[in-house]
């Protein structure tokens, strides 16, 4: 059975005006710059500064740690080796975002094939450090989403919206396919395990780095496990032993559309996907996205609000009637402590119910407790509630220290008819 040519993702569709402007062009050029220059800050800040620190060392103590058992200028050889793998993926990541998001001009002096392409000159080296340390953690991130290993975290915050998503998909008619929507949708996995589940899958995403990096491995690459990652090799604490901080996983554990080939012969079920490129709130408070998803599946998302009320009001908005949000995450208020914005002239901008988006003045932060009360308020009905779900996120478990989330999940259903919370 062959598969159908709207099922596979073929790239992030832009939203708003045709033209993209100029503060949007920088960020996107900033981001894939990034990828390109990862290796060079990543080996000049993990092992280049180290080597320098090394060598002022004594005589005596430098000749002691470069002796076995230690060996530590070959263990900063190893972390060389290490960042050189990840970098192979960073650097396909590059490659594939000047075709995939037109952002490469021809490279007219390029010797090693025809229809070469590169980054413009005036956006050469226009990446920060900022801007790259977004690319290492991109890169850090493959672990979770695409690999083996990092099933055991996806298990934990996917499992309950597969089920939602099963008891939603036995309310349709025959032919129907469940409309789910993923904000914050990151590296796409889950955005593509709902497609193998017959979904019509759509994640919205407003970080170019991970724009590129899940275009580049739902589209471009070329087999499962084609890179080795090794997300551990940046930091020197916490390891037990030398071996620990060296462990390298295969990316991706999955060939996407391998996977989709197999199901689709298998069950015949596959759905669509796309991604949207944009400010969450702006994109799905526009009236063509009001009650247009079955299901919206918030994990690790809420906690990105400055204002909840904003999120939760969209995203009521956007469900059917009889639609479901299903939440899973901690509450780390990605916004907490960042001051009011402020106009130019430095006075405090005023608020109201204009939509601006994420960026729009004001933020709180809200207990689990509380954010269940307002969930309520805005009209949902919760149907069901677990806390203190043990969840960890990119997480070493050989590490020395160890951090998990004990997260909440729940699901909530829009009324066919909103109830009145006054």
């Amino acid at each position: 059975m062959e598969v159908e040519e709207d099922t596979s993702w073929n790239g992030v569709e832009h939203t708003g005006e045709e033209a993209i402007d100029v503060d949007e062009l920088r960020v996107m050029y900033c981001a894939a710059d990034s990828f390109q220059q990862y290796p060079r800050l990543a080996h000049y800040q993990t092992t280049h500064l180290r080597r320098q620190s090394f060598y002022s060392l004594p005589q005596a103590h430098l000749r002691l740690l470069s002796s076995p058992p230690f060996n530590y200028l070959e263990t900063l050889s190893k972390v060389d080796n290490c960042i050189d793998s990840n970098a192979e993926l960073s650097r396909a990541i590059f490659k594939a975002a000047l075709s995939n998001f037109n952002l490469g001009v021809p490279d007219e002096k390029s010797r090693t094939a025809t229809g070469t392409l590169k980054i413009p000159d005036e956006w050469v080296g226009c990446a920060k450090n900022g801007d790259v340390d977004k690319a290492r953690s991109t890169v850090r991130q493959f672990y979770r989403d695409w690999s083996a290993e990092g099933k055991r975290e996806r298990d934990v915050c996917f499992r309950n919206v597969f089920k939602v998503v099963e008891q939603e998909q036995k309310r349709l008619k025959e032919g129907e396919k469940l409309r789910v929507l993923v904000p914050g949708a990151g590296l796409g996995r889950l955005v593509f395990e709902l497609f193998l589940r017959g979904c019509i899958a759509e994640g919205n995403e407003i970080s170019y780095h991970q724009l590129l990096a899940s275009s580049y491995i739902l589209n471009c690459c070329e087999r499962a496990g084609q890179y080795e990652v090794f997300p551990w090799v940046h930091g020197f604490s916490n390891h037990r032993t030398r071996r620990d901080q060296f462990r390298g996983y295969k990316v991706p554990d999955v060939h996407c559309m391998s996977e989709t080939m197999r199901v689709q012969e298998e069950t015949g079920r596959v759905g669509e996907m796309s991604m949207t490129a944009a400010d969450f709130l702006c994109e799905y408070a526009k009236e063509e996205n009001a009650g247009a998803f079955d299901v919206v599946a918030a994990v690790f998302f809420l906690d990105t609000a400055p204002n909840l009320i904003r999120y939760l009001d969209v995203i009521y908005g956007c469900l059917k009637p009889g639609g479901v949000l299903v939440n899973f995450g901690p509450l780390l208020w990605h916004f907490e402590g960042v001051m009011p914005n402020k106009s130019e002239n430095g006075a405090h901008m005023s608020g109201g119910d204009d939509m601006t988006g994420i960026a729009e003045p004001g933020n709180f932060e809200l207990t689990d407790e509380e954010v269940m009360e307002l969930v309520t308020k805005v009209g949902f009905v919760v149907e069901s509630r677990e806390t203190g779900v043990e969840a960890p996120y990119i997480h070493d478990t050989e590490s020395m220290l160890q951090t998990v989330y004990r997260a909440s999940t729940w699901v909530a259903r829009k009324p066919v008819i909103k109830a009145d919370t006054s």
